[in-house]
């Protein structure tokens, strides 16, 4: 092997934050997060108790690529208007997937984990939503009791979602993860 003098520079590739490809990547993330929410609605599986909303099973995606971030937001967004959500649910149910995308791209070294962040940041924030925006509340039952129950109900849905379908997904992208989502883009 031949050394390497000071002098010399190193080729670098640089990753362009906002090149075409990235933007596609993001775009192609949102289109898919809203196909996958309006067959979760078709199927009635966002609608009851323990909610499972499929597309949620992207948010492993920041694993794989930084373009997903913004994909998931806008395609959260986009979904949470066009299936008429309330306004706090636009607004903070697509903040919740953000904060979990963000959190999957910032434990990305550990694959196990990523699936938690966005399981928490929904379990934390969603029964707020589902109490103070749509007024969801058990007959008799105290704000902090009802908090609860939806912490278990929110919580079992994203394990569904994020979990269980999230990392079948991760398993099965990561056989392709070097032609699906390359490394640098030039």
């Amino acid at each position: 092997m031949k050394k390497q003098s000071f002098n010399q520079t190193v080729p670098v590739r640089i990753v362009r934050p906002f090149s075409v490809s990235i933007m596609a990547q993001a775009a192609m993330i949102a289109a898919l997060y809203v196909v996958l929410t309006f067959i979760a609605n078709a199927f009635g599986l966002a609608n009851h108790t323990i909610q499972v909303r499929i597309s949620e099973a992207l948010t492993i995606l920041p694993y794989f690529t930084p373009a997903a971030v913004p994909g998931l937001l806008i395609g959260c967004l986009i979904s949470n208007i066009l299936t008429g959500c309330i306004l706090p649910d636009i607004i903070f149910g697509s903040l919740a997937t953000l904060a979990g995308a963000l959190g999957t791209y910032a434990f990305r070294r550990w694959k196990w984990l990523a699936p938690v962040p966005p399981i928490l940041a929904n379990i934390l924030v969603v029964p707020l939503i589902l109490i103070y925006g749509y007024g969801f509340l058990i007959d008799g039952a105290s704000v902090t009791y009802c908090y609860l129950f939806y912490v278990l109900t929110v919580g079992a849905g994203e394990i569904i979602s994020c979990g269980i379908l999230g990392m079948g997904l991760l398993f099965t992208l990561e056989k392709y993860a070097g032609r699906i989502f390359p490394k640098s883009v030039s």
